[in-house]
């Protein structure tokens, strides 16, 4: 989870819960196909659904991994949030239970 300002802005929400696949092992399917791409920080794109808009991943630069956010997928098992960045910066009544990593 993260709940810098960035995300929060970029995101509408409180936080966004991210998991990380290896790039290589993802596969675009359905009928949007691959995300439309904006850069949103010097380093940072952004991949959003070409037919809603939705914001689904975020790609660093150079990294082999790539961030999906978890409300978008559809089987979110194994979802439970391990780790909390920014949580100082997080609204005062949101409550975040830690899984076990």
């Amino acid at each position: 989870m993260c709940s810098c300002r960035h995300e929060t802005r970029i995101s509408g929400g409180p936080a966004v819960l991210w998991v990380g696949f290896r790039r290589d092992s993802l596969t675009w399917v359905g009928p949007g196909g691959e995300p439309t791409w904006y850069a949103s920080w010097p380093t940072l794109h952004r991949g959003f659904c070409p037919r809603c808009g939705s914001q689904l991943v975020s790609l660093a630069d150079g990294s082999d991994m790539i961030m999906v956010t978890g409300f978008s997928l559809d089987d979110r098992n194994g979802t439970d949030p391990v780790g909390h960045s920014f949580r100082e910066e997080a609204v005062p009544w949101m409550m975040i239970d830690l899984a076990s990593a």
